[in-house]
């Protein structure tokens, strides 16, 4: 049997950077996917490293809103009718979690690691050699309602109090940084410190082929196999069985069914969301990222076209694809901008996990030794996945963090 000091289960984003954060510290670290790193959720995002974004999610929590999440969901999350039963246990764990002084909770845990997410972000591209993905133009944020506009102050807020720059636009500012935008009489942030990228994916293959070239091991194998043995824990991969002293579930939308053969609970929930390739216009170009808040979608330059992010839907990941998640977002983003011919005939989804509080989690699960959770939620696991990657390798080999891990604990979900 091959032994190794920690196999990590998940080639996505938060995967591969706790497997090189690891790696680092003298660990013999094992790489299990399903797939080849870098193929799934990793590269079906929007690329953003984001510097904002301090406040919870705003779930619903009434049946009324539960509902209005169904029928009409505007630019917010949907909820899949089929699914919603399954998920108010998260729901109402997500009601408990936005009561008062959580967003000052979610604030003060997000900003120490976004502070530092994008410095580690490029170390690791600079020694994978992948620089050119990255960019430093920034983020905005429009609203078309005042009442849209108005619901940021909190997370502008939060900023004024981390020292997170912003700027308000106008419509004359949008046109300003974008020409090519249709000037609309409605407002604008731009965010200056967040960063993107041109292809998540080839960013997560680029880091995976550093943990290789420093002497890392990927096998493909299935996490479902995941047992534990007298001295770790055990899996089985393509090569055969492979065994670690400790193990670490990075498997984002994957990692509840595979811990619920454990006997560990979360409440949790799963999201799908979509994107589709639209081809470049002549003489028009965009050169970052625009979420439009109240249609629910980003637009991004990415190495394939434009990519266009959204129709997001809280969902069952065995529920089917919906082809039509994207046509509300497509007309709006077209209304927005010149924007060219799709390049994919249906829109590409991607299922990501969701936190009751907007938090990752990352610690270890009490009661099983050495079973180390990794895991992202819906708003961070790409931009900040080298961020968390370093605190877990710190906290595993019982470094000094960087940050209190506290937060993030799993034990804020589980009991002993």
């Amino acid at each position: 049997m091959r032994n190794h000091d920690v196999i990590v289960l998940g080639g996505g984003i938060s995967g591969v950077c706790a497997a090189l954060h690891l790696q680092a510290r003298g660990m013999r670290v094992l790489l299990v996917d399903r797939a080849a790193p870098g193929d799934e959720a990793s590269r079906a995002n929007a690329g953003i490293l984001a510097r904002d974004g301090f406040s919870p999610v705003d779930w619903p929590a009434t049946t009324g809103e539960m509902l209005a999440r169904v029928m009409r969901p505007g630019g917010r999350i949907r909820v899949d009718l089929r699914s919603l039963p399954g998920a108010l246990p998260f729901l109402r764990a997500a009601h408990v979690a936005v009561q008062t002084g959580a967003a000052a909770r979610v604030g003060r845990a997000i900003a120490p690691l976004q502070a530092i997410a994008a410095g580690e972000h490029l170390a690791l591209a600079r020694a994978a050699s992948a620089l050119r993905f990255f960019r430093r133009t920034g983020w905005i944020k429009i609203y078309r309602h005042q009442t849209s506009y108005e619901a940021s102050e909190q997370d502008r807020h939060f900023a004024r109090i981390f020292g997170v720059s912003y700027t308000d636009l106008s419509a004359a500012d949008l046109v300003r940084l974008e020409p090519h935008l249709v000037s609309f009489d409605h407002a604008g942030l731009y965010w200056p410190d967040t960063q993107s990228v041109s292809s998540p994916g080839g960013v997560t293959k680029a880091y995976a082929r550093l943990f290789r070239e420093r002497g890392g091991e990927t096998e493909m194998g299935k996490a479902e196999t995941l047992v534990a043995v007298r001295d770790g824990w055990s899996v089985r991969t393509s090569r055969g069985e492979a065994q670690g002293t400790r193990a670490v579930i990075a498997l984002g939308a994957g990692a509840p069914g595979v811990l619920v053969r454990l006997g560990v609970g979360l409440p949790v929930a799963t999201m799908r969301g979509y994107h589709r390739h639209f081809r470049a216009v002549s003489g028009v170009t965009l050169s970052r990222p625009i979420t439009d808040i109240d249609n629910g979608y980003t637009l991004t330059p990415m190495e394939r076209g434009l990519r266009l992010v959204g129709g997001h839907e809280l969902i069952r990941p065995d529920r089917p694809a919906r082809e039509t998640a994207l046509q509300r977002a497509t007309a709006a983003a077209r209304a927005l901008m010149p924007v060219g011919a799709q390049v994919e005939d249906v829109p590409i989804p991607g299922v990501r996990l969701c936190m009751p509080d907007g938090l990752p989690v990352m610690g270890q699960v009490p009661a099983l030794s050495g079973l180390w959770l990794a895991l992202g939620n819906e708003r961070s696991s790409f931009g900040l996945g080298a961020a968390m990657g370093r605190l877990l390798a710190e906290t595993m080999t019982g470094e000094r963090p960087f940050a209190d891990p506290a937060p993030y604990s799993p034990t804020r979900f589980l009991s002993d």
